[in-house]
């Protein structure tokens, strides 16, 4: 188990820190000039090039990424172009609305992909099967932002349930503030709970059929024993994994997400700062999502490790 800590930690290392090379190098040959887009197009040489040496956009490279790596591995962002306000404030606002969407979307979509692919495998050839298969096939077809405008459409504009976008703030309670979430999350979590579901079955019917499942059952186990007892359990390595991956996937699809219902959140920031060529707010951004998707991943290598006994005991 020590061995098994110590190789995943390395690879978390090495992955973090090929993923800020590649994040600030690849941010460095776009074109733009920060300080052209700050100042405007048509301001003089003199005071573009008083702004770039104000923001240190004149220093080498190489020293600019020592510098930036250094402190962000301090925990000091630096301060956005655009907004003139510290990176971590804006983070911490906007992952305030990001994070909760995420875990909203992750815990719904565990619960439709569960219900409904353990019971087409338990109902394996049946109607319940080809009816779950059938409506799983067409949540993984439907976009995400055409599904978010048409809940908007129903929910908000005919029904006049829910609103149509925008945040209230948790100041406002936390009934308001998760209802705002409600529909973004359905949004993003249909899609990945379709793709779960038809996991889950493969799954669990390849359990299934295993030889130890077969004697389970001549042991005299009934059917609901042996599939909490043996299927499930067995089952969930490889489930957990696509899990890890489709958490990464809700992070990145909030950017679409947030965008149709105008929450403020880390998805609209990165686009206003993009369009602003604001490349502190970038990388920050994009180094700290590489960062939770690497951690994820890191955690769904601990659930192996619990879940399955061999993994604990061996050096792989």
């Amino acid at each position: 188990m020590k061995f098994f800590l110590i190789k995943r930690l390395s690879t978390f290392a090495a992955t973090l820190f090929a993923a800020t090379l590649l994040t600030f190098f690849a941010l460095e040959i776009l074109p733009g000039d920060p300080a052209l887009v700050i100042l405007g197009v048509d301001a003089p040489d003199s005071a573009v090039a008083a702004l770039r040496e104000q923001l240190g956009l004149n220093r080498p490279v190489t020293e600019r990424y020592i510098d930036w790596i250094s402190h962000f591995l301090r925990g000091e962002l630096g301060v956005s172009y655009t907004y003139s306000v510290p990176v971590s404030e804006l983070l911490r606002e906007r992952l305030a609305i990001t994070i909760p969407l995420a875990l909203m979307a992750m815990a719904l979509s565990v619960v439709i992909a569960f219900s409904l692919g353990i019971y087409a495998a338990t109902h394996h050839n049946r109607h319940g099967d080809v009816l779950v298969m059938g409506v799983s096939q067409l949540g993984i077809s439907i976009p995400n932002f055409w599904l978010a405008l048409m809940l908007i459409l129903l929910f908000a504009v005919n029904l006049g349930w829910f609103a149509s976008g925008g945040f209230p703030g948790w100041y406002a309670g936390w009934w308001p503030a998760l209802k705002a979430l409600i529909l973004p999350a359905i949004a993003l979590a249909t899609v990945q709970g379709a793709i779960l579901a038809r996991f889950t079955r493969s799954a669990t019917l390849e359990t299934m059929r295993e030889d130890y499942v077969r004697t389970a059952r001549a042991k005299g186990l009934n059917r609901r024993q042996t599939l909490w007892r043996h299927v499930l359990r067995n089952a969930m390595i490889s489930v957990v994994t696509v899990m890890g991956l489709q958490f990464a996937n809700l992070l990145a699809g909030t950017i679409v997400v947030e965008s149709v219902f105008a929450l403020p959140g880390i998805g609209r920031l990165i686009l206003q700062s993009i369009a602003n060529r604001d490349v502190v707010v970038v990388r920050d951004i994009v180094t700290l999502l590489v960062a939770m998707v690497v951690i994820i991943n890191l955690v769904v290598d601990l659930l192996y490790a619990l879940i399955d006994p061999r993994l604990r005991s061996s050096d792989v």
